[in-house]
């Protein structure tokens, strides 16, 4: 379960057909006071209100299985102090892997449960005005102006959030063009050709890649990938861009570029380690003049290096991610090359889930494709990836032709 859904400010749950708890969310956990292997596991009854259960097996299980879905349902749950907790459930029921699941969000209704209180009281207090005709008007003119009040409240409300709403998505996809636009052209001529694909799985990315030529022989190609996903994770990307692209184009080892990039990271969550970001990412600096690649691999997947004969060589590791720990000490290895080489660089959001990567197996199985020819097969190979697993994630990869 992603970190965003973990933490919303609603309940969320999944079933399996026959009622069993398969996943739970830390909010709603902690709505109902419990410990998740208390709950994950047992049957819904065990957080329900015994009419609440009574209410799911005769009115909930009976629509699901007619309608498919169910809106705005009300439900009571229980808490481990058996305190009674009433809920709004919306479910929808949805296929996962050959079994049949259902996805359920409950939101807390205790405030509405008070606002109904106060119409209660107003309700009383006119009933009570009709008895004594002295009070009578003068009562149930003020339980008509607090009722009223608190729709005027409620309208007011109704409309700041989806002001907010509206505001927050414009917000966003300013801050997704700005994201995309600060990324790189493609690179081309007789030394070298480089072209890149990125995607985000939400409005803004973890991922950013940049590369830049540094003189007449030597350039820069960096890729990177924040942990987690959505707007924390864009914020430290687009505040560690203008870092890397000033200390690249500067022509900084890649170790020093690395120790750069490190140092901000820690400088950002210094006071505040429950915030703290870390980072993973490929730094190579590749020479034409001397056929030489440098480079350090702070945690990042193995880039691969492809040579003109099919030989495969990954560049894997040569420190921890950045921002993980404080004083790292990068190294910085060398690969000589021949002309007629590939290199591809990726994030994990275009790795095969069981471990071996096929991204590898395209390459040497088309050593002769053009960049265009060979992105397009690493895409259509990615979207098969993607239906047969259900994977969302960032999605970015670079490829590098050396002439």
């Amino acid at each position: 379960m992603d970190k965003q859904l973990n933490d919303a400010p609603c309940g969320f749950l999944t079933l399996s057909e026959e009622g069993l708890i398969i996943t739970v969310n830390r909010t709603l956990l902690k709505i109902l006071n419990e410990e998740p292997e208390q709950v994950i596991g047992q049957h819904i009854n065990t957080i329900l209100t015994v009419p609440a259960q009574l209410f799911y097996q005769l009115y909930f299980v009976p629509l699901l299985k007619l309608e498919h879905h169910i809106e705005e349902m009300y439900i009571s749950l229980k808490t481990r102090d058996r305190e009674e907790i009433p809920v709004l459930v919306n479910a929808v029921v949805k296929a996962d892997r050959g079994a049949t699941v259902t996805e359920c969000v409950l939101i807390p209704m205790r405030k509405r449960n008070e606002y109904e209180n106060e119409l209660l009281k107003a309700r009383n207090a006119a009933q009570e005005a009709l008895l004594a005709k002295q009070k009578a008007n003068a009562e149930l003119e003020i339980a008509l102006g607090t009722l009223k009040a608190k729709q005027e409240e409620l309208l007011e409300i109704n409309k700041q959030n989806q002001q907010f709403k509206l505001n927050t998505k414009r917000e966003l996809e300013l801050a997704r063009k700005i994201q995309e636009n600060s990324l790189t052209e493609p690179i081309v001529n007789d030394q070298i050709q480089i072209d890149a694909y990125y995607k985000a799985s939400s409005e803004l990315s973890g991922d950013l890649y940049g590369f830049y030529q540094i003189d007449k022989h030597r350039y820069g190609i960096i890729i990177l990938d924040v942990m987690g996903h959505g707007i924390s994770s864009a914020l430290i990307t687009m505040s560690l861009h203008p870092l890397f692209q000033r200390q690249i184009t500067q022509g900084l080892s890649p170790v020093k570029v690395m120790k750069e990039l490190d140092r901000h990271l820690h400088s950002l969550f210094q006071n505040d380690e429950e915030a703290r970001h870390y980072c993973t990412a490929v730094y190579l600096e590749i020479d034409t003049a001397t056929k030489k690649i440098d480079y350090v691999n702070a945690g990042h997947p193995p880039a691969l290096w492809q040579g003109a004969d099919g030989t495969q060589h990954p560049l894997h590791a040569t420190a921890p991610p950045i921002g993980m720990f404080e004083d790292t000490e990068f190294q910085s290895r060398s690969l000589p090359y021949t002309e007629g080489g590939r290199l591809l660089l990726y994030t994990d959001g275009v790795m095969d889930p069981t471990a071996s990567c096929y991204l590898f197996d395209i390459l040497k199985d088309n050593p002769d494709l053009p960049i265009a020819g060979l992105k397009e097969k690493i895409l259509t190979s990615l979207h098969h990836h993607k239906e047969t697993h259900h994977k969302s994630d960032d999605e970015c990869f670079i490829l590098i032709d050396l002439k």
